[in-house]
């Protein structure tokens, strides 16, 4: 991979090079895959001389493991996939910099000043070129009897489970199960992950799919992926659902300067470009422009959400797709 531009300051957040001592690596958990990030990371070691040690896993499960650890844990920061994982562990999370969260939108950091958004991802609507059946306008769409046996869902994927906790913010729980119940009812085709649902909308398994937009800038980057589109849905309901990945520093570090660095580092130009060229998503600060063919993330009609409460909800989430029988 061709190396990234030398780290730009931001201007509000100059920040001297660690040249002092440490007792160990600036320690990383983190739940965005080592594929993803790892380059990344490389990167900011290289432009900042700060070691890193990094522990990869699942964003729940890195959360279970802070709160199972608490003042023990050997953590400096965490870097999530998702807001919910870090609310749930807000309280264990030090306040950023309010220049740190200026950097973003404020729908895109924790109201609390806990964590801050460094790239997104927005649900889509992902559906085979050839398809006949007119695209949805609104997540309820979806449901349409129009799309019965058409429609591939990954019910118990964590980005699933996050559209459906953001549902539950947006409508309420009644009218989220009558929505998983009416897709229930629609006979979807169920998968395990994103992933395979792009793949079968591109070879025509599926003529749509509820998903992520990166996933088929992913296939196409493989050579594939030419017979499916994202559709991203106009009506401004969680169908077109914005989530961050985020990352917060753990209160109590003893490396607080070399985390806040690293936090400064993902919203440089230089890991936005990163995110946007070798991750295809969303840039969050800044005029990096988003991944060749997409609108800019403040073109996108996304819900006015706030993504600090996910965490509140995801277990509802998780019990309504069961009631309304889509595991």
């Amino acid at each position: 991979m061709k190396r990234l531009i030398p780290l730009a300051a931001l201007a509000v957040l100059t920040i001297a090079a660690c040249t002092t001592e440490s007792d160990g690596p600036l320690v990383v958990y983190s739940g965005r895959g080592e594929e993803l990030v790892q380059p990344l990371i490389d990167e900011f070691e290289a432009e900042t001389g700060i070691e890193v040690e990094v522990r990869y896993g699942d964003s729940p499960e890195l959360a279970a493991t802070l709160l199972a650890e608490g003042d023990t844990t050997d953590a400096d920061v965490f870097y999530a996939q998702d807001p919910a994982s870090l609310g749930s562990v807000a309280e264990m999370l030090t306040q950023l910099d309010q220049s740190v969260l200026d950097s973003v939108d404020p729908k895109f950091a924790d109201r609390d000043g806990r964590w801050v958004g460094t790239s997104g991802r927005v649900r889509t609507f992902i559906y085979n070129t050839d398809t006949q059946i007119e695209l949805p306008q609104t997540i309820d769409d979806a449901t349409d009897p129009r799309w019965a046996g058409e429609v591939g869902v990954a019910p118990t994927n964590g980005s699933f489970l996050a559209f459906v906790s953001a549902m539950i913010l947006e409508r309420g729980e009644d009218a989220t199960l009558q929505w998983l119940e009416a897709l229930a009812d629609n006979d979807p085709q169920e998968f395990p992950k994103n992933s395979p649902i792009v793949a079968a909308a591109d070879a025509g398994e599926v003529d749509g799919g509820l998903v992520n937009h990166y996933y088929l800038l992913r296939l196409r980057a493989e050579g594939e992926g030419n017979s499916a589109e994202n559709w991203f849905i106009p009506a401004g309901d969680v169908g077109s659902l914005v989530m961050p990945a985020g990352v917060g520093i753990i209160d109590g570090s003893e490396q607080s300067e070399e985390a806040l660095e690293f936090v400064t580092y993902l919203l440089s130009d230089a890991a936005q470009q990163y995110f946007a060229d070798e991750t295809f998503e969303f840039p969050l600060v800044g005029d990096v422009s988003p991944p060749e063919g997409l609108p800019r993330i403040d073109e996108i009609n996304a819900p006015d959400i706030d993504l600090s409460e996910l965490a509140d909800v995801l277990d509802d989430a998780t019990r309504l797709v069961a009631e309304a029988g889509l595991v």
